[in-house]
């Protein structure tokens, strides 16, 4: 028997003030999908204060959040399907997890994905908290932070909006680099596509300031390996400077050669090139600086050794 569904009103504790009224609602109605939550704030149902409110809005201390009905058998029969999981630690202590995302597998739920890291390390109850700092696209692996008190969070998300943070990838790009370094600041502006997927383009009236060093480690025949230094954090940013360079990444399956990505799966390069490989910050918590590097995942480190 389902519990027939309810509006609902919650008010916000200190643990869960400072976040996003989207990241609030994921985690307060774990397994509903990410697109169904987006969509119930759009359309006012969801409301701070008896306000309406948009999804970056964030919560206080004290605020009252009015919850529309949701189905808890809808919800219950989601996280049945998520199956727990753990991966690689590089790094823990009591603030954050940082872990090595592999390749194929979303940050978290939505957008036509049911669950990603976050929803199976939750289903692991391993940690009373947890939280994306950040987010990596799911086909690139590497370095991907979590907080495990809000705290740490939002003191870690203020840094990397002052892009206090250094953030550095690996990527193999198609052609021969002629430069060692090259600053790109191209303004990226984000969009949905006919088919619901988020997309991103280079538009200077419409685009967000986004910056973006490159530097050549490696040059082959008809490949060059890059370091991508991110100035800021906008969706898809290497993915789009790259290509507007004319330096698409080796099977990048959105702003790529797609007839290039054809051929380098038979030639064993099967995902995307993009690996973030280092990350360096101050920990809010301790105040002492934090480094942790990932190497280059087995199958691009093994594409690399044939080129050579």
């Amino acid at each position: 028997m389902t519990t027939p569904p309810q509006v609902s009103f919650v008010t916000i504790t200190e643990d869960q003030a400072g976040q996003r009224i989207d990241n609030f609602l994921l985690t307060y109605l774990k397994g509903v999908p990410k697109s169904h939550l987006y969509r119930i704030i759009r359309s006012g149902e969801v409301r701070i204060n008896k306000a309406r409110c948009l999804v970056n809005d964030k919560v206080q201390l004290g605020d009252i959040i009015r919850i529309p009905p949701i189905r808890v058998s809808e919800t219950s029969q989601i996280n049945k399907i998520i199956p727990a999981a753990t991966f690689p630690i590089i790094f823990e202590d009591d603030y954050y997890l940082i872990i090595n995302k592999p390749h194929g597998v979303a940050c978290h739920g939505g957008s036509g994905v049911s669950f990603g890291v976050i929803e199976q390390l939750r289903q692991a109850k391993l940690y009373k908290f947890l939280e994306l700092a950040h987010r990596l696209d799911k086909e690139t692996s590497g370095i991907l932070i979590l907080a495990k008190k809000r705290l740490a969070l939002v003191e870690l998300q203020e840094q990397m909006k002052k892009n206090q943070i250094t953030k550095e990838y690996f990527a193999l790009t198609l052609g021969a680099w002629r430069d060692e370094k090259r600053n790109v600041k191209a303004p990226i502006y984000k969009y949905t596509n006919k088919d619901g997927e988020r997309r991103v383009r280079i538009d200077q009236e419409l685009g967000q300031f986004s910056h973006t060093i490159f530097t050549l480690k490696k040059k082959y025949a008809e490949f060059s390996l890059v370091n991508a230094d991110l100035q800021t954090g906008r969706t898809h940013q290497i993915r789009i400077h790259l290509q507007y360079l004319g330096f698409p990444i080796a099977g990048d399956d959105k702003y790529g050669n797609f007839e290039q990505n054809k051929l380098l799966a038979k030639q064993g390069l099967k995902r995307m090139f993009l690996h973030a490989h280092h990350v360096k910050f101050m920990h809010p918590m301790t105040q002492q600086t934090l480094e942790v590097n990932c190497p280059l995942a087995p199958e691009l480190a093994s594409f690399l050794s044939k080129l050579s």
